[in-house]
């Protein structure tokens, strides 16, 4: 309904996976997994509390149901925000253990980017940080992936894979393809 899906799109589309908008409860079901991408997290919560997307997608995550966040899509995953507003209390969908603080690596002019050493990739992968959310604290089920400057940026909860920044921004597919990997148990 609203961020960076037409990048995203692209990158599932080039590994080889079917994509579909997801703008209605009904959209669910046609689908197998699901990607929340960078954007507005705000918006998104609204969006999905309007449309009734909100409480169908929580309870399919909470039942398995496999979860790919960037950016605000990890904010939108996340349990806890940190600092939230007062003037409008941000509803998240609570179903990856951790806190998130919204735009704690700075505002749009001191977006950056830099290289990550992601764990299971062997290698380093370009990150894009814009407006990101920072990951104040995880639960003990949440396996970092990848930090910077000490700090979690990838995450991983069963059937969740969440980052602070946006991969798809790079073209950087190397993050979707081990989350596809991971819930179809495909051959890299």
């Amino acid at each position: 309904m609203q961020g960076d899906f037409a990048a995203h799109i692209k990158i599932f589309q080039d590994l080889g996976a079917k994509t579909h908008l997801v703008r209605a409860p009904r959209d669910l079901e046609e689908i197998d997994a699901i990607a929340i991408p960078g954007g507005e997290s705000t918006v998104m919560s609204r969006l999905s509390e309007r449309y009734g997307l909100f409480e169908p997608l929580r309870a399919r995550i909470d039942e398995g149901f496999p979860a790919f966040g960037t950016c605000a899509g990890l904010i939108f995953l996340a349990k806890h925000i940190e600092g939230a507003s007062q003037t409008f209390q941000q509803t998240t969908l609570g179903v990856l253990d951790c806190t998130v603080a919204r735009n704690a690596y700075g505002a749009q002019r001191e977006s950056f980017q830099t290289t990550l050493e992601v764990k299971e990739l062997g290698d380093s992968i370009p990150a894009t940080f814009i407006r990101a959310p920072k990951i104040t604290a995880i639960g003990e089920n949440v396996e970092v992936l990848a930090s910077w400057n000490g700090a979690p940026v990838v995450v991983r909860q069963q059937n969740i894979v969440a980052c602070s920044f946006h991969p798809e921004i790079e073209g950087e597919h190397r993050l979707h393809q081990l989350w596809l990997k991971n819930i179809q148990g495909r051959p890299e």
